[in-house]
């Protein structure tokens, strides 16, 4: 069947239109603090609400069934429409002095969780318009399409084709029998870890507007902060100590959480084989940045240790926060840590990354293929815990990590010819395929040098690594559009 265009454009409208109320509430932080950047909000809330109520209008009684693959358009167009108009106030905020691709940067980077920045300037920022980037990474954290899901029944749409387009490959484990009962169950989650985090970093010695904002970076695994020096702003071990644990929190598997509150037990994390890869990589990350931190001398005993902890935690999630110049650390340590992004949270997290449980599978498919070499008769499968896999849940796995590596090459490929050096152009594309934030060379503080060309390709990358690859990119495929 076709995809269903008026019933694309309805749900896309009705969301666009909803998604422009998150506009209001920087204006009442601006009304607070007196900071006068209000204009932009206003001038951002009108341009969405009314192109919204323009595309959702016309075909408001549509009634069709969304299908799948109007499920795929829908994610794909809304993700894509929300980036460019979330950037409005940017590029209506006269002192940021931003250009079209820029302002679409900055929000797509909150918005898929990314963190990468153009801004410089973040201390002398108004208050309106460090809270809009802090809200739209906690949006995006879990997805403004799961919330969709948990509203959208009551409207009249269904949600399961979004949820499964939004989720393809290896499926996030439903937790209540009703989709949008599942949807409502991961944002309490969600809401419960955001107000605990910001509790904690209050405790620790942010102040209230900062440890709000920092809480919604941190679940959200994303990375923006209220202050250029990010979290090494605070100078406090506490500060980063709240920051580990949160974030590690959040970039496991929300299932896992739920299911632990459900039961009062904690006994499904340890049973659980990618939360086990996932914990003894940052240990062994952490064991070798720290001694090598020592042995250098570049830090002694106990700063080695966690300031160590702290990095490989915050670019192993891809969430993104420094504490200090990580990326003028000594050796293969700078890119020991973006090589750790490439694994990122764990599947039905806000992290990302290709996904512990993807490379895990990649691992142990490799190991087959050399049993296969001695033995090339014997029937072996490939288990998650005692569980077998199909093989074309394999066949997945390679699928999108080909997919991945095509499109790194790709975007390399471009952003060098856009002029950038190789550690730059190749750390950027990481970082936003990623969706993890700094990257290396020009780009390890900020992306302010770089070109419209550049965030362009960087804001295409951010999408690719939000929606898992496969989402977008099987609208290129001609038998997607085949009637």
């Amino acid at each position: 069947m076709p995809v269903q265009f008026r019933v694309v454009q309805r749900v896309v409208g009705l969301l666009l239109a909803l998604f422009s109320i998150t506009m209001l509430t920087p204006v009442l932080v601006g009304l607070i603090y007196g900071d006068g950047a209000i204009v932009p909000f206003l001038g951002g809330f009108l341009a969405t609400v009314l192109t919204g109520l323009l595309l959702y209008l016309p075909v408001r009684d549509v009634r069709a069934q969304l299908k799948l693959r109007d499920g795929f358009v829908v994610v794909v167009a809304f993700w894509a429409v929300l980036g460019i108009f979330g950037g409005l106030p940017f590029w209506l905020y006269d002192p940021l002095d931003m250009s079209i691709p820029a302002a679409i940067f900055e929000s797509m980077s909150g918005l898929t969780t990314t963190g990468a920045t153009v801004i410089v300037g973040l201390d002398r920022l108004p208050h309106s318009i460090l809270w809009y980037r802090q809200q739209m990474q906690w949006l995006g954290g879990m997805g403004i399409i799961v919330l969709a899901i948990a509203v959208l029944p009551m409207l009249g749409i269904g949600g399961q084709q979004l949820y499964r387009a939004e989720t393809p490959g290896i499926n996030k484990e439903k937790l209540t029998p009703r989709i949008a009962g599942t949807a409502k169950a991961l944002w309490y989650i969600y809401l419960g870890l955001t107000i605990s985090c910001a509790l904690a970093y209050w405790a620790a010695g942010m102040s209230g507007f900062d440890a709000i904002g920092h809480s919604f970076s941190t679940v959200a695994i994303g990375g923006f902060s209220t202050h250029d020096n990010s979290i090494g702003y605070f100078d406090s071990y506490l500060v980063e100590l709240v920051a580990v644990v949160f974030m590690l929190i959040s970039a496991m598997n929300f299932g896992l959480h739920f299911t632990a509150a459900r039961t009062r037990s904690v006994r499904h994390y340890i049973r659980d084989e990618e939360f086990r890869v996932f914990i003894g990589l940052l240990l062994a990350l952490t064991l070798i940045t720290s001694v090598y931190l020592w042995l250098t001398d570049t830090l002694i005993g106990q700063h080695a240790f966690v300031e160590g902890l702290f990095h490989v935690v915050s670019i192993g999630t891809t969430t993104g926060f420094t504490s200090q110049a990580y990326f003028d650390w000594p050796g293969f340590l700078p890119i020991l840590l973006l090589f750790a992004s490439f694994a990122g949270g764990c599947t039905g997290s806000t992290g990302g990354g290709m996904k512990v449980i993807r490379i895990v599978l990649l691992y142990k498919q490799g190991l087959r293929e050399l049993k296969r070499l001695l033995h090339p008769n014997a029937k072996i499968v490939v288990k998650i815990g005692n569980q077998a896999l199909d093989n074309r849940m394999i066949d997945v796995v390679w699928g999108f990590f080909s997919a991945y590596v095509v499109l790194l090459i790709l975007m390399l490929l471009l952003l060098m010819a856009a002029g950038l050096d190789q550690e730059s152009a190749f750390s950027a594309v990481v970082a936003c395929l990623n969706n993890l934030g700094p990257g290396l060379g020009i780009v390890a503080a900020n992306y302010s040098s770089l070109g419209d060309f550049s965030y362009s390709v960087l804001s295409i990358a951010m999408l690719f690594g939000r929606l898992e690859i496969f989402t977008l990119l099987v609208l290129f495929t001609p038998a997607f559009w085949r009637v």
